[in-house]
């Protein structure tokens, strides 16, 4: 089991945050790719933030988009469609969204709309 499993989502989600104000996008943005990707709404999400919900619990609660597997490309040096563990793919195609916010990329292509 990887050590991220275990790591709760609300140490994650201000790396995030940071990531993408610095880059000039939203945390309005950054909560829409992440609902996108969980079918969470802002209650919810606020309620994993706030529970410290550990990033397998996180994704265990999540309904996945059913276009998450249209995220390609690579990150952290793996590209996200050959990856074999679920979890692990699940919290890549997260990393991914948010890179592709904080590049600036419109948000109708991050949501992968037509």
């Amino acid at each position: 089991m990887h050590r991220i499993y275990s790591l709760p989502f609300a140490s994650v989600y201000p790396l995030y945050v940071t990531k993408v104000e610095k880059k000039g996008r939203t945390t309005e943005e950054l909560d829409a790719v992440i609902e996108w990707l969980t079918g969470f709404d802002d209650a919810e999400l606020a309620r994993h933030i706030e529970e410290h919900t550990t990033l397998e619990d996180f994704f265990d609660d999540a309904d996945l988009n059913p276009d998450a597997s249209l995220i390609t490309g690579v990150i952290c040096g793996m590209r996200v469609e050959q990856i074999e563990d679920p979890l692990m793919q699940k919290i890549r195609y997260m990393d991914k969204l948010v890179d592709e916010l904080a590049r600036g990329k419109a948000m109708a292509k991050i949501l992968r709309s037509a």
